[in-house]
């Protein structure tokens, strides 16, 4: 009796521990992705000259202030006049990728005032699944977090 009253609780253990379930990753391209960050924004309230530039291993470091990320793939947005402070970025990670310390390392490593004369008032490291974004922006910072935060 004291064996299966022991084997009940660790089922139990289990089940309320859960079994490591990882949230559940944001399918589509990364360019589907940024247009579902933006929406809501009209292109009034939209930086000047708005454009999207890949993210690679040798441009890392403009975008994402490190070059230590072991990300699969990513998309900057940021606005083509160097001197207004917007910037959204999203990182896939790879699948065995740390994605707590990734995002970590990018809140420490990027430069809010990377910006000639100006610098991003709010800064949002934030993560779904293997995605991570960085918000580097003023007033449309909050609109871009809760959208990434609401993508299914």
């Amino acid at each position: 009796m004291k064996k299966v009253l022991i084997a009940i609780c660790a089922v139990l253990a289990l089940f309320m521990t859960g079994c490591g379930t990882k949230e559940k990753n944001i399918e589509g391209t990364l360019e589907d992705i940024m247009t579902k960050v933006y929406e809501g924004i009209s292109e009034e309230e939209l930086p000047m000259m708005l454009s999207n530039v890949e993210v690679t291993k040798e441009n890392e470091e403009n975008f994402l202030g490190t070059t230590d990320l072991d990300f699969k793939e990513a998309l900057a947005s940021e606005s083509m006049v160097g001197s207004i402070a917007h910037s959204v970025v999203l990182v896939r990670m790879n699948e065995d990728a740390d994605i707590e310390k990734a995002k970590e390392t990018i809140k420490e490593k990027a430069n809010p005032r990377k910006w000639i004369c100006v610098e991003a008032s709010n800064v949002y490291v934030e993560s779904k699944g293997d995605l991570i974004i960085l918000i580097m922006s003023d007033e449309k910072a909050d609109t871009l977090k809760t959208n990434f935060e609401n993508l299914k």
